[in-house]
């Protein structure tokens, strides 16, 4: 079985990505990462995250130890990720890598839960279960500054706000696959929704389809 779990940032995504992951003994890819670790490494070689060539070449020699780097989390990082999933080029070096995962869970895992973007509407169009988080941008701005807070950055809510405003007009506009939900995806907002209520409106539905319901 494939789960996909899209949406924007801050709606929810990882944490019900992991917990159902984790309930269903599943594997779990947050392929955000993979756009992460490419955006860290056009940075790191001081390229720019809109050098379309420049990052496809940093996509096609991305390195499984690439996704454990310290600073995925870091802003700046995640402002590159979304400007370099932006290219037609990086969305095709990567694809294969998060088709073979789902397709083959590693560890020999009955199935997969992947977390992105665009999972249910082009990297697992067939997956079982499709789920697509949103939430009002004020309530993932201020969820985005807490979680930064709570690390020890510095998180002004306007600044973080604004930029989650211009990431969603980024991502939602792309040409690329653009952020939507699949047309047979379960929309949830999460804006006044718990996390425990989200996995478990979620976990319902694998269960019932693991089932044959």
């Amino acid at each position: 079985m494939i789960i996909a779990i899209d949406g924007p940032s801050a709606a929810g995504k990882g944490t019900l990505a992991r917990r159902l992951a984790a309930a269903l003994d599943f594997a779990f890819l947050d392929t955000g990462l993979i756009y992460r670790a490419v955006g860290a490494k056009v940075l790191a070689r001081g390229l720019a995250p809109a050098d379309g060539a420049a990052a496809a070449r940093e996509a096609a020699d991305l390195r499984s130890q690439d996704l454990e780097r310290a600073d995925l989390r870091a802003e700046p990082v995640s402002q590159a990720a979304s400007e370099v999933a932006a290219h037609r080029e990086v969305r095709a070096a990567l694809l294969a890598f998060q088709r073979r995962f789902a397709a083959a869970p590693p560890g020999g895992k009955a199935g997969a839960v992947l977390d992105g973007r665009d999972i249910g509407t082009v990297v697992c169009p067939d997956a079982e279960v499709k789920v697509f988080l949103t939430a009002s941008v004020e309530a993932r701005a201020e969820r985005r500054s807490k979680e930064l807070r709570e690390r020890g950055e510095e998180a002004i809510y306007p600044r973080v706000l604004q930029e989650m405003q211009d990431r969603d007009t980024r991502d939602s506009g792309r040409a690329a696959a653009p952020l939507k939900p699949a047309d047979d995806a379960i929309v949830l907002d999460t804006t006044e929704m718990d996390s425990d209520a989200v996995f478990e409106t979620v976990l319902a539905v694998a269960q019932a389809r693991l089932s044959g319901d």
